[in-house]
């Protein structure tokens, strides 16, 4: 099977679109996203689960275009959100707010209210007075809120630590310590029904080990509880499954998924997974062309329209992401180039030490940044957010226009 970014020649493709028509029409620098990879990753997990009594709800913080929410909304797909924003994204998606769950340490009573009124399915609660704020909120409104208890189990995910959420250090999940106190609340409120419990460790884990280790320890929670007489129906694994962005040889999709359904073989749980990453990484790229070619003594740099404002992982965790000409040169003569930005801060790269041949004015795709790429652009430097492309084989969708410098002030007043 080919691959969806591919070249024909020296030209480099995204399925059936030439990359330099994009850079064409759209300019750079310009995210692009192919359809096809995006439901053959979810088909990937659908047929993973086969028969088995599941649901994928998709991690929206991963990418929160509404084109990409419906295009899992029509597939019956539902949704983990963390911010009232992300909840507003899903409906104007057309999801559906029953197949949503509530995550995130710092639920507002307005986002929790809003939750409640369009009968979102699960909150995941983290905290006691988290779970107060809820019982209070849906009293009020004479409304049945169902919670998942999301767990810390202080597992060690083998991850960067800022994206690992499952130690005692971190600010996610209710400590073991609590639970059985929790409990005790739980069966005095009135509004409240405890309907699961859930457990996410982390992001970009490589390693199956700890989510099984986390499985572990969630069902022996459930036995617990059902002791306590709370009819458990579902277990909530979280996301996480990492993905090959340089050397990692993450676990496959069939792997991940055939490992969680040995450890939950013999319960009557329903399994609830919630990939981001896994979905959405490999299947974007940012186009940016490269402005200057500069020399300070021994040091090689690609200056490019692109900087840490629209690609950040790189600034934040000194991440890595595979680099490519879109037209190659035909030419044995290749030279070590960092590939930077125009912002004014020298942790403003997108790839250091790359061995390329380039010219000012060659087009550069970065890989691999399907997730979390556009999601946590900014404007710093005053500068406006890309486009964003959708692929669909030889159709090109707009999918979000560039920021302009009208809609970058719209805001603002003087005095």
């Amino acid at each position: 099977m080919q691959p969806i970014f591919h070249y024909k020649k020296s030209t480099l493709y995204a399925e059936d679109v030439n990359l330099n028509e994009i850079a064409h029409q759209f300019g750079t620098p310009t995210y692009i996203y192919s359809k096809t990879a995006i439901l053959n990753n979810l088909q990937n997990f659908i047929d993973a689960f086969g028969k088995t009594r599941h649901r994928i709800f998709y991690a929206v913080k991963a990418n929160s275009n509404i084109a990409i929410l419906q295009l899992f909304a029509k597939k019956n797909i539902g949704f983990d959100i963390v911010s009232l924003g992300e909840l507003e994204r899903v409906i104007k998606a057309q999801g559906d707010p029953q197949k949503i769950v509530f995550s995130g340490v710092a639920k507002t009573a307005l986002e929790i209210s809003r939750a409640i009124d369009v009968n979102v399915g699960c909150f995941n609660v983290e905290s006691v007075q988290e779970l107060e704020r809820i019982q209070e909120i849906a009293s009020a409104k004479n409304k049945i809120a169902a919670i998942a208890l999301r767990i810390n189990p202080n597992i060690d995910a083998k991850t960067h630590p800022f994206i690992a959420t499952g130690l005692s250090e971190n600010k996610f999940g209710i400590s073991p310590s609590h639970l059985l106190s929790l409990i005790e609340n739980i069966k005095n409120m009135s509004h409240i029904q405890l309907i699961g419990i859930a457990c996410h460790i982390g992001s970009q884990i490589t390693e199956l080990t700890p989510f099984l280790t986390a499985i572990d320890y969630i069902l022996q929670v459930i036995k617990q509880l059902k002791t306590a007489g709370f009819p458990i129906q579902h277990i909530n694994i979280g996301g996480g499954l990492g993905v090959c962005y340089q050397d990692e040889e993450p676990p496959t999709i069939q792997a991940y998924v055939a490992a969680i359904l040995k450890k939950i073989e013999n319960t009557s749980l329903e399994i609830i997974i919630e990939p981001g990453r896994s979905l959405l990484a490999n299947a974007g790229i940012l186009l940016t062309k490269i402005e200057y070619i500069k020399q300070n003594d021994y040091k090689y740099f690609a200056i490019t329209d692109a900087g840490m404002n629209d690609l950040c992982r790189p600034a934040l965790y000194n991440a890595w992401h595979n680099i490519i000409p879109v037209n190659k040169i035909l030419s044995s003569q290749k030279t070590l180039y960092d590939i930077v930005g125009p912002v004014c801060e020298s942790s403003d790269f997108l790839g250091k030490n790359r061995e390329l041949t380039l010219v000012a004015n060659d087009l550069l795709a970065i890989l691999s940044v399907g997730a979390y790429g556009f999601c946590m652009s900014s404007n710093y430097n005053s500068r406006l957010r890309p486009a964003e492309i959708m692929i669909d084989h030889n159709t090109i969708h707009l999918i979000r226009e560039r920021e302009t410098i009208d809609s970058l002030i719209q805001f603002e007043r003087l005095i």
